[in-house]
């Protein structure tokens, strides 16, 4: 009998109880809960976007400054134009406060860098070569969130615009790109030579 009593007890050792199970679910689903709320996926997703296009406008800054240093005959487009990818089907120009003034055209092509890409510059006309392979645009490329470029009058000056997403790189933000580029814009990610255009 006592062998039997000893037999059973071992037994019940071994495993949990069906309160013990529930108090460990609970626990673990306000843990989940609390490191949801805490990371925010989709303001975590926002962010890399906007790192993207910051990362973007600098490649762009540098490809266009080694370009003008380097070529001679420089074509940087129209000063009458604002530039944008096909897909980003933006508002003209002076809409959105992009641009003190232009009107918009679209290309359809991304990736030439060699002049018919959305930017009308042919950065396989520099020495060492193309700097970029293809022309980025916007990781989210649409009606607001879209790359747009303007060259200005004399053709030695330019400007790239794009808006940001999140809070940490938006105006206010712990990052705030927008409203301390110098642009003429507060809301807009202004880069170039002439960020008055």
């Amino acid at each position: 009998m006592k062998r039997n009593k000893e037999e059973n007890l071992r037994r019940h050792a071994k495993g949990f109880t069906l309160i013990e199970l529930l108090i460990v679910i609970a626990i673990l689903a306000v843990l989940s809960v609390v490191v949801i709320l805490t990371l925010n996926p989709a303001e975590l997703l926002r962010q890399a976007r906007d790192s993207t296009r910051v990362s973007d406008m600098a490649t762009y800054k540098s490809a266009i400054a080694l370009y003008m240093a380097d070529v001679t005959a420089l074509s940087i487009g129209s000063n009458t134009y604002c530039y944008m990818h096909a897909s980003s089907t933006g508002p003209v120009c002076t809409t959105d406060g992009r641009f003190a003034a232009g009107t918009a055209t679209t290309s359809a092509s991304q990736s030439v860098s060699t002049g018919s890409g959305w930017i009308p510059i042919n950065f396989g006309s520099i020495s060492s070569g193309a700097p970029i392979s293809v022309e980025p645009v916007d990781p989210t490329n649409n009606s607001t969130y879209y790359y747009a470029y303007r060259p200005g009058s004399g053709g030695t000056t330019y400007k790239i615009t794009v808006n940001m997403e999140s809070t940490k790189y938006k105006q206010g933000g712990s990052n705030d790109v927008e409203s301390t580029d110098g642009g003429i814009s507060a809301s807009i990610y202004e880069v170039g030579t002439d960020l008055a255009l």
